[in-house]
């Protein structure tokens, strides 16, 4: 019943993706790129449902990669996509739809 809606080849296609990508970094890139505006690390925690902490320290990596900057603004920082982030995020897109 759940390949007749659909359902069977949305999670096929969820486990191919996860095979080639960590789903939590693929996902933290995308939500960035598509967020409507300024985004901080608890906010995409909970986009995500992941624990700040891990959020956190899979960030501290993606800004050692230069995919992503922190923007501070008083004691709260922001989180924004290089280029390099940008581009990687909509490849993941374009990865993901083709699954």
């Amino acid at each position: 019943m759940n390949c007749v809606l659909g359902w069977g080849n949305l999670n096929k296609t969820k486990l191919i993706f996860d095979v080639f990508f960590r789903e939590k970094p693929a996902m933290m890139l995308v939500e960035l790129k598509n967020a409507d505006s300024q985004v901080y690390a608890s906010v995409l925690a909970k986009q995500i449902d992941c624990t700040y902490s891990h959020v956190v320290k899979i960030l501290q990596e993606m800004q050692k990669a230069e995919l992503i900057n922190f923007k501070k603004e008083g004691r709260l920082k922001l989180l924004e996509l290089t280029k390099k982030g940008t581009d990687i995020a909509t490849h993941i897109e374009k990865i993901k739809t083709m699954l």
